[in-house]
């Protein structure tokens, strides 16, 4: 399989709506009057879970009523936690079609159709309205954005003054060699990457007022060993449901990645700032 874009990654990736439903209908024999809290075993496509939605909540100091766009937000797993447990109206934003389709199918199936929508669009250029949002989260989707720059642009656009800006994503500690970067792309369509100063200061020249960044490596190399597991154990069970399973360079680059991760060549970041009022 040749990766073009995201897209390409995101159409075959083993965590989908299908696989997510068949999950359900072998632990309750059915989809009827399933529960926002059923799904969360199995839609949290991110590092770190459900304590990595509540970190990133406080990083961005949600509250009841607000209006959040989730940049990315593939399945919309955490985009539903938020509306449940935070009180929030979360609007996501999402390129690949499939998984548009898939997280407003698994939506509708709790019931959170009035609290949660995923629209199609590019992060680049977000079709919602300036100063519409009270907040603009993201988990660990950045990376495959081509130009960074343009979506922090974006967020800071359509961000009410005073509005919170959370995220968390890849961070170089060490250069990519060119064969690790031609794996990263080929495998997960990741784009260039940077460390945390300088990701700090593309955040500062995008208009935002920049709080100290958390390093996340060390906690990362944990889950990301767990995750592999996860995924390789997930393959099977894909393959058995006949749904998307994933490409043979998505894992391929994915043991290479959590290795990057536990050498602490490569690592991840939790970054917060203010749009000024």
């Amino acid at each position: 399989m040749t990766i073009r874009s995201a897209i390409d990654f995101y159409e075959r990736h083993p965590i989908s709506a299908d696989i997510i439903r068949a999950k359900l209908m072998t632990a309750r024999g059915n989809l009827d009057n399933v529960a926002p809290d059923e799904l969360l075993p199995h839609d949290q496509d991110h590092y770190g879970g459900l304590a990595a939605n509540d970190a990133l909540a406080k990083a961005a100091r949600l509250q009841p009523g607000w209006k959040v766009a989730d940049f990315c937000a593939g399945l919309a797993g955490p985009a539903r936690y938020y509306a449940t447990h935070y009180g929030v109206d979360v609007t996501g934003i999402e390129l690949t079609p499939a998984r548009v389709k898939g997280a407003n199918e698994l939506t509708r199936l709790v019931g959170l159709q009035d609290k949660v929508r995923v629209i199609e669009g590019d992060v680049m250029a977000v079709p919602l309205a300036d100063r519409s949002v009270d907040a603009v989260l993201s988990q660990e989707a950045f990376l495959h954005v081509p130009d960074k720059a343009r979506a922090l642009r974006e967020a800071h656009r359509i961000l009410k003054p005073g509005g919170r800006l959370a995220f968390t994503d890849w961070v170089a500690h060490k250069p990519f060699s060119d064969a690790d970067a031609k794996l990263m792309w080929a495998g997960m369509a990741v784009t260039s990457q940077m460390d945390m100063p300088a990701y700090v200061a593309l955040i500062e020249s995008c208009g935002f007022a920049v709080e100290p960044p958390q390093d996340l490596t060390a906690e990362w190399a944990a889950i990301l060993k767990e995750r592999l597991a996860m995924y390789l154990k997930l393959r099977g069970e894909a393959q058995a449901a006949k749904t998307a399973a994933g490409h043979d360079a998505f894992y391929e680059s994915y043991v290479r990645f959590v290795a990057l991760v536990n050498e602490a060549a490569l690592g991840g970041g939790r970054f917060s700032a203010l749009k000024p009022a």
